[in-house]
This record gives structure tokens, sequence and C-alpha cells, in this order.
């Protein structure tokens, strides 16, 4: 057995823990990093990546026959998906290097193949390896959960982790699961040419605000995805190519192909965090504003960590580990800066407070601004007027914002700015943007705020007056 010592060990080479192994050996620390599986984790292989590549195929398919409203006559779509899913390959590969083994070990990292599993409060075996570290990083992400619905075992299911190697077009696609993963393969399948069913056991897009999420879930409704809401699955059955689903009112929906898109679950099973001391849920391994866990040498980082689960929130908390980890300096983690974005059409964003949120917490204090995408002269040019921005304003300062419509993700950027660094709306307000752009909503967003100040106050009109009289 051979015995390793080392100033940080990174348990999982997922984006987190890739992070923080490229920081880490580049400010001068020895770095091991542990992985069993493939590198890049859930991100590249199976989640960002893909499905993204796989919507875009999905973007320029419904392209083709809807062009009719700029003079462009409709064509009828020819969708080869298989070829699809060589598009989604291939940008997979594009990306691998940057996260390959190859790379790291060029920057000095020793990278070993092999899962990691705590023996001892500060050690990890890894194959035939013993490391002892200064400090550790647990960096396993998360992967598909797959809840015990009767039948489940014996009937052929996808999740997000092999549903990009389906190389057969689905007839019939039912996707059960509303959230984001469920409602972007629902919408990028039906775009290539697949009946798609989403049965969703409470509300479609739930975590989202209400108001918003009913602009998105209209429109993938009218491209012809069957949407049904308070639908749990009590059981499954069927073979290949046929699959039916019975819901809690005794109704039954049958399709060719099952997806399930019901949540994550964290990665700690073979992590043997009982020999090591750490405190973990069913939700993840319990960590506190430092992401340390219970055992004060090991850091918990991204999904494995139980809070938001996105790839920006483990590249977010590796920037904090770093920063205590190799400097010993003070470096707490919080959400209230964090955004997050669905990727459909018109997709879906949101940093800090949903409108729902900030009522509860601020009550009278709290002001809603709206302004729509139609009111926006770029929108027009791209019949893209559906949606809006809304933005939450306590004493004059951002608590939150929600956006649907045309890159929102994109948009969302402004106030995840305006929210980390505790701007004002006036200094969003003030910003210059190019015209016609998207990117117009947000001043204007921040310009209504103070449009009932400065037109329907009497104050500022006497004042306009007396300048105009005697100045």
């Amino acid at each position: 057995m051979e015995r390793i010592m080392t100033d940080i060990c990174v348990i999982g080479g997922g984006s987190g823990g890739l992070s923080v192994a490229a920081g880490a050996v580049q400010m001068g620390a020895k770095v091991v990093l542990l992985e069993g599986h493939k590198m890049g984790g859930d991100c590249l292989n199976y989640g960002c990546v893909p499905s993204k590549a796989l919507i875009a195929a999905g973007k320029h398919a419904h392209c083709t026959g809807s062009g009719a409203p700029f003079g462009v006559t409709p064509a009828e779509t020819k969708v080869d998906y298989a070829a699809a899913k060589d598009h989604v390959r291939s940008v997979i590969a594009g990306i691998e290097p940057h996260d390959s083994v190859d790379r790291f070990k060029g920057l000095g990292v020793n990278v070993i193949t092999e899962y990691g599993s705590f023996v001892s409060p500060t050690e990890v075996q890894a194959g035939d390896t013993i490391i002892k570290a200064r400090r550790f990083v647990i960096s396993t992400g998360s992967g598909p959960f797959v809840p015990a619905i009767p039948g489940i075992d014996d009937t052929p299911h996808f999740t997000n982790e092999n549903i990009f190697e389906l190389r057969d077009r689905p007839d019939h696609l039912i996707v059960i699961g509303g959230g984001p993963i469920g409602m972007e393969m629902a919408q990028a399948h039906v775009r290539l040419g697949c009946r798609v069913t989403v049965l969703e056991g409470m509300k479609a897009l739930g975590k989202d605000d209400p108001e918003l999420a009913a602009v998105v879930l209209e429109n993938i409704r009218a491209e012809g995805v069957q949407i049904v809401e308070d639908a749990t699955a009590v059981q499954l059955r069927g073979t290949g190519g046929i699959i039916e689903v019975k819901i809690k009112n005794g109704q039954v929906f049958k399709g060719s192909h099952l997806l399930m898109a019901v949540g994550r679950t964290p990665n700690i099973d073979k992590l043997g965090l009982e020999a090591a001391g750490i405190e973990h849920t069913r939700t993840g391994i319990t960590v506190d504003d430092s992401l340390k866990t219970s055992n004060r040498k090991v850091y918990a980082i991204g999904d494995v960590a139980g809070g938001l689960q996105f790839t920006h929130v483990a590249g977010y908390h590796a920037g904090v580990i770093i920063r205590s980890a190799l400097f010993g300096l003070p470096s707490k983690a919080k959400n209230t800066h964090i955004p997050w974005a669905t990727y459909t059409d018109p997709e879906l964003a949101q940093v800090g407070m949903t409108e729902a949120q900030a009522k509860e917490a601020y009550g009278e204090r709290l002001e809603v601004v709206r302004f729509p995408y139609a009111e926006n002269d770029r929108a027009r040019a791209e019949l893209k007027t559906q949606g809006m921005v809304k933005v939450m304003v306590v004493n004059g300062r951002p608590v939150g914002a929600s956006i649907a419509g045309a890159q929102a993700g994109e948009l969302i950027g402004t106030w995840a700015l305006a929210l980390a660094n505790k701007m004002k709306m006036s200094q969003v307000a003030a910003m210059v943007v190019p015209y016609p752009t998207l990117g117009e909503i947000n001043k204007r967003a921040a310009g209504q705020y103070f449009s009932p100040r400065l037109f329907e106050s009497d104050t500022v009109k006497r004042v306009v007056r007396f300048v105009q009289r005697f100045g």
C-alpha cells in the first residue's frame, strides 16, 4: 500500500473539484485529485453541456418551421435524431481536454483515477494508495434521484445520465418531473419530432416565480408538450417501446420511452464519511458558512453540500475555500446573490428573492417593478415579446429579480451583479446600453422604479416650474 502526504486532497473531478485543484496547485500547494469515473463530472458528461447542445439542436429544428411571420416560408423539418446526438457528443469532446487527466497532471496535480473513501479523520484510501492531507475537499456532486415507484425496477427508463446515449428518436417520451431538467428535455424533444408528455406531482417549474413560470409553460404547451400537474406517478409498467404510467387519480399515460427527472441525490455512498466523523443527511453533507464539515479538516462544495445544485455554485464554492484553505483567511459562502436559469424557450431566470419571498421578508416595505419585453424594440424586431423582468426593491436596492423571456439567462447577470455588490437601483438606471438590445430591458426596469417618483411627484413639478420661471 502506497502512502502519500499532501496539502490538499480533492475528492471528485467535477466542476468545483477541478477549480480547487487547478487554483491550489498554481498557487504553490501540493494537490492530489481523486476521480473514479469521468473527469468533468455531471456537468460536462451528463448535465449542462449535453443538455444545452441538444436544446440547440431543437432550436434549429424549430426555426425551420417558424419563419412565416418574418416572410420566410416554413420548410418541412427533417430531423436526424442520431446526428443531433452526434452534435452533443462533439461538444463534449471539444471541452474534454480542458478537464482531462493529462491537463491536470500538466499543471502539477497528482491525479489518481480511483474513488476515494475515508479510512480515518485524516486519511483517504483510493485504490492501493492512502492519502494523508492537511485539508480535504469533497466535490463528488450529485446523481439523478429515481424514486421507488412500484414497477420502476422492471420498467425501462432513462435519466440524464443515459438519455444522451439514446440514438433512436422516441415516438412518445414520457417525462416524470416538471422541474428545469424535465422541462428543458421536454421542449428539446418535441422540437426534434417527438410527442412528449410531462407528469409533475405538484406544479411545473414550481420553484420559480409562478407568474413568470406561467409565461414559459404557456409557450411549451403551445409547441405541443402535454403538461399534467398534480400527477404523482403511483405505478409503472412496460417493456422497450411500450411504457405505461399510472398516476394517483387512476389515469394511465402511455408512451414509448420514459425519462425520470424528479430531482438529484448527493453522491456520498462511496465516501466512508462515518470513518472521518463527517455528518450528513439525505440531502447532502452538513457544512457551515465556511463550507467546513463537522470534521474541520474537510470541506464539502457544490451539489454534495446540499444547497443550490448548479455548476456555477460549485465554482463559487471553490473560490471561497481557496481563500480559506490556502491563505488562512476568513471566507464564507452565501446564496443571496446566486442566479440560476432554465434554458427553455423562453428562458426563465432568478436571482435573490422571488416576489413571494420578498413579501414575507419585508412586507409593505417591498416595491415590485415590472417591465415587459413587449415594450423593448429589439424584442419587437425579433418577435420575442413574451415575458417580463420583475425586480423586488426595498429602500432603493434590489433584493431579487425574476426574468422570463428571450436570453433571460444572460439578462439576469445585471441583477446578480447588483445584488453581489449591494448596488442601488439608481446605479442600474445610470447604465448606458447599446440600442437596440434586450439589455435595455434591465435599464428600463430600473427606470420604471423612478418613474412615479419623477413624473407623479408634485414636489418635482413645483421645482421644475420654479427653475423654468426664475432659473
